[in-house]
């Protein structure tokens, strides 16, 4: 019987160490965006250099080998951290992201750049299926939504930091053979996540799920404080989920995985699918905006201009857009804590995405004022945070059961990241195929598709709270 002097997580009052638990999770997502925004940056740096300029084929590699890294690393690191523990893995994923941009930057090659590049998202990958992991596990129950949504907010920081500190060293050099440089904001980032991460402990409810009772108190305690024990599941609870052992826990995860993806279909869809197409906004648009900036005019200098100013102009454009992004993501999560729900707010995000885009369209076929299409792109990047970039991460964890969660967030991320690859390898193609109009027209018909399947299936998400009651 828990001790009545202590408090019970579920229920507790937030403290300075829940905001702390959030902030060290949350440079997953940071790092995240970060390197995206990086490689958006590089990508033309390195057009400057190469005669001809580097393919579509290139460019587009080396926009997504990161998300395809990411993709890998979600279903690896996911089902690894359901079955080994998550403290690992934590520690682990920052280590591989701080190794890869050191090679990157003292080995200033393309083929070195995008093996690397696929390195760091492996590692990011396992960060997207670890930091939603602790932050639902350890917040009292009424935060949990909102604070998970705080996590994902760090990754318009990333945005943010990773633009202004681009178009920083582009002035300072002036020179795009120092390309390599920028990937030193990746390493410092990972330094920071991995020294934080130093002294930190495994999930209490891995522990309690695997029947190491006494260790998920021991960790409880050193994340929350001695006045704090973890409540175990009861039995006999309307939807509580029933105890198993090691041997079962482990049996259960060594299902294939495709098995999982067959007998939680719907809730891979409604968890999935809204992710990929979100991810052609977050990272297709996100890692092209400066190329798209330029392929649409906004940028301001003269043609004559040296071409690294051009693109200093343009990271100069993205990072007024990036700054857009965290309204957004406090516009959702104002939303989430008003306790709205989290597939109408999604659904309507993707709706108005699409349309800030067809504005976009139309400012450009008709030669509106270049203001108009940046007031657009930062609807676009308003809405778009505020719904689809913000509940899709919000969304899994709610989806799926403690038992699987870790799978489940992590499959869910994979698809994200599939979509997002699709998304930027295909955008330099169709920027030769069709121009800027030919990509915003694509992503428009995305961004509904997006809102369509939340409609259909967002009742999945009130389904599983009913069931899974206070132990979700």
């Amino acid at each position: 019987m828990a001790d009545i002097t202590k408090q019970n997580i579920n229920d507790m009052s937030l403290t300075w160490r829940h905001y702390y638990i959030v902030a060290v999770a949350s440079l997953g997502q940071l790092i995240g965006t970060a390197v995206a925004t990086v490689a958006g940056v590089i990508i033309p740096m390195l057009n400057i250099l190469a005669h001809p300029e580097l393919s579509t084929f290139m460019q587009g590699l080396i926009g997504c080998v990161d998300l395809i890294g990411i993709a890998i690393g979600s279903v690896i690191f996911g089902s690894l951290s359901d079955r080994y523990g998550y403290l690992f893995f934590f520690r682990f994923c920052p280590a591989l992201i701080l190794v890869a941009s050191l090679i990157s930057i003292f080995i200033p090659n393309v083929a070195v750049l995008t093996v690397c590049l696929f390195l760091v998202g492996l590692g990011i990958g396992g960060e997207y299926s670890l930091d939603s992991g602790y932050v639902s596990i350890l917040m009292p129950v009424r935060y949990r939504a909102l604070m998970v949504g705080v996590t994902k907010t760090a990754s318009a920081l990333g945005n943010i930091l990773a633009a202004a500190l681009c178009f920083w060293i582009i002035l300072d050099t002036k020179n795009p053979k120092d390309w390599h440089s920028l990937m030193w904001i990746v390493a410092g980032i990972a330094a920071l996540m991995l020294l934080l991460r130093v002294k930190w402990y495994e999930s209490p409810n891995w522990l309690l799920n695997h029947g190491e009772k006494e260790a998920a108190e021991k960790a409880t305690e050193d994340f929350l404080g001695k006045d704090v024990y973890l409540p175990e599941p009861d039995p006999q609870a309307p939807g509580a989920a029933p105890a198993v052992s090691t041997k079962q826990a482990l049996k259960k995860q060594n299902e294939s995985l495709f098995s999982f993806i067959i007998n939680n279909g719907k809730r891979v869809i409604l968890s999935g699918v809204p992710w990929a197409c979100e991810g052609l906004g977050v990272y297709g648009i996100g890692v092209f905006l400066p190329i798209l900036v330029m392929a649409l005019g906004l940028q301001h200098v003269e043609p004559h201009e040296a071409e690294i100013l051009h693109v200093a102009s343009s990271v100069e454009i993205t990072l007024w857009i990036s700054c857009i992004m965290l309204p957004g993501f406090i516009l959702g999560l104002w939303l989430i804590n008003r306790k709205k729900s989290i597939t109408a707010i999604q659904s309507v995000g993707f709706w108005l995405c699409a349309a800030t885009l067809v504005i976009l369209l139309l400012s450009y076929h008709f030669n509106w004022n270049k203001w108009i299409s940046i007031g657009a792109f930062m609807g676009f990047e308003l809405f778009l945070n505020m719904g689809p970039h913000l509940i899709t991460y919000v969304l899994p964890p709610k989806v799926y059961p403690v038992e699987t969660r870790g799978e489940g967030v992590g499959i869910a991320a994979a698809i994200g990241k599939i979509g997002a690859v699709i998304g930027v390898f295909c955008i330099p193609m169709l920027l030769k195929g069709g121009g800027a109009s030919l990509v915003l027209i694509v992503s428009i018909i995305v961004m509904a598709a997006g809102a369509i399947i939340t409609n259909i299936y967002g009742h999945l998400v009130q389904d599983n709270e009913k069931k899974q009651g206070s132990n979700q």
